[in-house]
């Protein structure tokens, strides 16, 4: 297996003829140091060692200096490469890699030397596979439940879209924390996550909850993509009648000149409206900040979450 597409490969192929969109200077309130810590760059070599790959930097995402400073660390598995193209991620895209047997080990074996308390799964579209990668899903689960028992475990996964019986197969290994993202509003699907179907998307969500529902559920959207503040409370409003426990929110960032272009920076009291609009409509979690992202004090929100819902039990039984 290749842990990351070879230096002369084209990272997206799919996108290398579409015009440039020029990279806009980010708000002040965006900017984050550049990562030199010493626990980053100890993370960095557990990664290449065990031959694993993680979307902090597959994504490029703006927070691995402080994530990994802590030694927090999302893995990215089923490959470096994507068979999807979302005009929005910076994860190349093409032919897939075959899949490491060895994988389910070797990130067990990363979740134990770095102590985590909470690990964040998260994979590729593997559009090539008969299961859509379930059930390598489901064997990096147990396989850390094996080794890291306390452990707590949080899932980011594909669609899954036409793979009968894979979200079944995921949600049965039980995960702590079954998460998908719709990443944006419906009318924004055609342009900017293309191979995907919304109501696909909210449709795992929703059987995810209904197979097992002691699962939280969670998921998140990017905004700055030319969505309405209407439509991002109709997708809460989705969300919601899809019994989902925790949501996201952050701000859209351009990769490359060849990614969909940041239609607007969001502000911070923008971010907190929307936060405070969501924790009215019910949801036990709410993250909603420049800055957020999917796994972005993933445990913290965790822990408080798992309290807000014992809190919430306690309230109905005692009435």
């Amino acid at each position: 297996m290749t842990a990351s597409p070879p230096i002369d490969r084209v990272r997206h192929p799919e996108k290398a003829h579409r015009p440039d969109n020029p990279v806009q200077r980010k708000p002040d309130w965006i900017r984050v140091k550049a990562p030199v810590s010493a626990e980053y760059a100890e993370t960095r070599r557990l990664m290449r060692g065990l031959k694993l790959n993680t979307v902090c930097e597959e994504a490029a995402c703006p927070n691995i200096g402080e994530c990994w400073k802590k030694k927090h660390a999302t893995f990215m598995i089923l490959g470096a490469v994507c068979t999807r193209a979302c005009a929005f991620c910076n994860v190349a895209t093409g032919r897939p890699d075959l899949l490491d047997p060895h994988e389910p080990d070797n990130v067990a074996e990363a979740v134990g030397t770095l102590g985590l308390e909470h690990v964040v799964i998260t994979s590729v579209d593997r559009d090539d596979l008969e299961d859509g990668g379930a059930d390598h899903f489901a064997r990096v689960i147990r396989r850390i439940r094996e080794t890291s028992p306390g452990t707590t475990i949080e899932i980011l996964t594909p669609d899954f879209m036409r793979k009968k019986g894979a979200v079944e197969h995921v949600a049965r290994a039980l995960p702590d924390v079954f998460n998908h993202n719709l990443e944006t509003v419906p009318r924004l699907y055609p342009t900017i996550r293309p191979g995907a179907r919304y109501f696909t998307s909210l449709n795992l969500l929703s059987r995810a909850k209904e197979l097992e529902p002691g699962l939280f559920t969670k998921s998140g959207i990017m905004v700055g993509l030319g969505e309405t503040k209407e439509e991002v409370l109709q997708v809460m409003d989705d969300l919601r009648a899809a019994d989902v426990d925790f949501l996201t929110i952050g701000q859209y960032l351009q990769p490359t000149p060849k990614h969909a272009a940041v239609d607007r920076f969001v502000t911070p009291d923008e971010f907190e409206s929307y936060a405070s609009i969501a924790r009215g409509k019910g949801f036990l979690m709410v993250s909603s900040s420049p800055l957020t992202r999917s796994s972005y004090h993933a445990g913290d929100d965790f822990r408080r979450m798992r309290a807000a819902r014992d809190a919430k039990l306690a309230l109905a039984a005692a009435s």
